[in-house]
């Protein structure tokens, strides 16, 4: 059930900040979307292989990973330039 809720907190918290903040430069939601996928593929020690550090793993990848596509999918908010 913590496991449950720990992702869905990873889901919840890009799309809280995406709306609250608005989405950044596209390259910043890049760098998360290869950041989340590089640490997939990252082979975890077996000293550290344990539920904790597994949830927070995994809540990293997760967050970075949503909000990396959110910032694509939520359009950027247009700044116009006064003189």
């Amino acid at each position: 059930m913590f496991a449950i809720l720990v992702y869905l907190a990873a889901i919840a918290l890009p799309f809280y900040a995406l709306h609250h903040f608005h989405a950044v430069a596209w390259y910043w939601h890049l760098l998360a979307i290869a950041v989340a996928v590089s640490l997939g593929f990252y082979p975890v020690p077996v000293e550290l292989q344990r539920r904790g550090f597994d949830l927070v793993f995994g809540f990293a990848i997760v967050a970075l990973l949503f909000w990396g596509i959110g910032g694509f999918i939520v359009p950027r908010a247009h700044r116009e330039k006064h003189a």
